[in-house]
């Protein structure tokens, strides 16, 4: 698929693990001609693991996109209403976050983010990273 010019909501959730592989596809993609939008979980924008700090992560993916980081509910609602997206991927999604969407379950800034995207019933990808 090509990305110039499309406007690519990157949702990152709590597998923490995969982030190192995951960040660097945003650079990737925008190094294509795409706008990345970041958005994160409330987990994955707040919690330090033995994989990173999360203020690490944050200003290393605000610094790749140039975009403050989508981190709230009220900030991931506007997403589909406003037509911010063309694509929405997650990337990692944790399986916590693959459940409350297959059940439509939004209570966080990721699951809403992709519930809001969908109301404009365009292309939805939910991405695996291989290690």
């Amino acid at each position: 698929m090509e990305v110039k010019n499309k406007k690519i909501g990157f949702v990152l959730t709590g597998s923490f693990c995969t982030f190192r592989k995951t960040i660097p596809k945003m650079k990737e993609l925008i190094e294509k001609g795409a706008e990345v939008i970041p958005v994160m979980s409330y987990n994955s924008y707040s919690m330090d693991t033995k994989f990173g700090k999360a203020k690490d992560f944050i200003e290393e993916i605000e610094n790749i996109t140039g975009k403050k980081i989508i981190h709230t509910i009220q900030e991931a609602e506007p997403i589909g209403p406003k037509k911010m997206t063309d694509i929405m991927i997650v990337a990692p999604c944790s399986g916590n976050t693959m459940s409350k969407l297959a059940c439509d379950i939004i209570d966080t800034p990721a699951t809403m983010a992709v519930k809001s995207h969908l109301r404009n019933r365009i292309s939805s990808c939910n991405c695996t990273i291989n290690q």
